[in-house]
């Protein structure tokens, strides 16, 4: 997700729109097919999606879906920034924005995503009222989350690692993990609390293909979210000890090579009354 510049007030820093789509938007990508697949967006619709980041779940959407208007938004200036600039963004209308104050008229939207984004926004009860303010009667609202805790293994085999040597580094990832929208009833909970009616549960899986260590390691420098904050923030000695922790990890006893990790999402579906 999204930050101005720098941070935002969830602490996800969002500095670089390349460096992002090098860290995560490649299996953004890959993950949209299955999403929007779940969503089951209605015929033609209008679509917003909050918190595109890089603009991978818009621009397959524009690609492949035979939807109407496609506006999708990030808090994060530098990520807008990159989606405007991408192969196919001629189709969507990217823009700066806040999830919990959007600018739409009500009803403006049949359908709504967000994809990987409300566990790091700073109010997501309020980002959820104001995603169905502007879904008309009858629209769809879809959302999911990474399952860090159990279905997410190239985060814990990070994390896990690095809260062996560091316990502020253990405290970041059960901070992360144990976030309640990542858990199994976070977004249901959520939808219903905010009214949804035929809200539905989903588990969504794709895999992440690394060519190598480097391939795993290399984009987890970019400083983009909490991976990257917290390496960034290491002394040399200690990003040295880390990096040989993670290698030992990913490596798992084999010569270095290809490595193929799943990675699961909470999916949640709702339609408003």
């Amino acid at each position: 997700m999204s930050a101005p510049a720098e941070a935002a007030p969830s602490g996800y820093h969002a500095s670089d729109g390349a460096a992002y789509e090098r860290f995560l938007g490649r299996w953004t990508r890959r993950l949209a097919e299955p999403f929007v697949e779940f969503a089951r967006l209605p015929p033609a619709a209008d679509v917003l999606e909050v918190g595109c980041a890089s603009g991978s779940l818009a621009l397959a959407l524009a690609a492949k879906q035979p939807v109407g208007r496609i506006v999708a938004l990030d808090i994060a200036e530098p990520y807008i920034a990159f989606a405007r600039a991408r192969d196919g963004a001629e189709r969507v209308a990217f823009e700066v924005g806040d999830a919990c104050s959007l600018r739409f008229a009500d009803g403006t939207f049949a359908a709504v995503l967000a994809q990987l984004v409300l566990n790091f926004v700073s109010d997501a009860p309020a980002a959820v009222r104001q995603m169905r303010r502007v879904t008309r009667s009858g629209g769809v609202l879809a959302a999911s989350v990474w399952d860090f805790r159990g279905g997410l293994v190239f985060q814990r085999l990070f994390w896990d690692s690095a809260a062996g040597i560091d316990p502020e580094a253990a405290a970041a990832r059960d901070r992360l993990f144990s976030h309640a929208l990542a858990l199994p009833d976070g977004l249901t909970e959520l939808w219903q609390a905010a009214g949804l009616e035929e809200v539905e549960r989903g588990s969504l899986t794709i895999r992440m293909e690394f060519a190598s260590f480097e391939d795993y390691w290399g984009p987890l420098l970019g400083g983009q979210g909490p991976v990257g904050s917290y390496v960034g923030a290491l002394s040399p000695k200690g990003r040295t000890r880390l990096e040989a922790c993670v290698r030992a990890a990913y490596l798992s006893g084999a010569r270095d090579g290809p490595r193929s990790l799943t990675a699961s999402a909470w999916a949640v579906r709702g339609v408003v009354p």
